[in-house]
């Protein structure tokens, strides 16, 4: 590893790395569906409230879309230690092959983080309009579950990279949940 090794972000990493890296790069990974099953106590939620945050979940015949960050070698160890403590609710390693894009297209061995259903913090899957309550209504340390959902499809959005889960889930936090309507047809509007 003398030259430096790659990092692939699905969620949070895409608009908010939190280590030095030499080079950022558009990506995709093969074989994996961005789907918002992880409960989050630690970042986006508390115990008893969590949050919804992304991992992956192996479906063949797609793909996901992220940000790929090439770490110089004397940084990769310190930012392993810094990316361990972020992702400690339940995330495990593995190393997987992706896709760079925009720009010279290569593939690159890089290390990915995913949440498996097999841990404590694991949700699973639900409705869009259901996680869509859960994340409007769920506030962490690192802020607001909406926030994290919003600005990753803005950034994803901006790439021109399409992920039909979060589209659905941001359709499903601009409608008005029950509660607002209930309180908007009883305030006389």
């Amino acid at each position: 590893m003398s030259s430096g090794a790659w990092i692939f972000g699905y969620g949070s990493l895409v608009f908010r790395p939190c280590f030095r890296y030499r080079e950022a790069r558009w990506a995709i990974l093969r074989g994996f569906a961005r789907r918002f099953y992880q409960g989050s106590t630690d970042h986006r939620g508390v115990p008893g409230k969590p949050g919804r945050v992304a991992t992956l979940v192996a479906e063949p015949l797609v793909w996901v879309g992220g940000r790929a960050y090439l770490v110089d070698a004397e940084d990769w160890e310190k930012t392993l230690v810094q990316l361990d403590i972020r992702e400690q609710g339940g995330y495990l390693r593995l190393i997987s092959d992706v896709e760079l894009t925009h720009g010279a297209k290569e593939t690159v061995p890089a290390l990915v983080y995913i949440a498996t259903a097999d841990n404590p913090n694991w949700l699973g899957p639900a409705e869009p309009e259901v996680i869509a309550a859960q994340v409007r209504d769920a506030r962490g340390p690192s802020g607001a579950n909406e926030e994290y959902v919003r600005r990753l499809h803005a950034a994803l959005e901006d790439a021109r990279l399409v992920d039909d889960h979060i589209d659905s889930l941001v359709r499903a936090l601009d409608a008005p949940d029950e509660a607002q309507a209930r309180r908007y047809l009883t305030s006389g509007r």
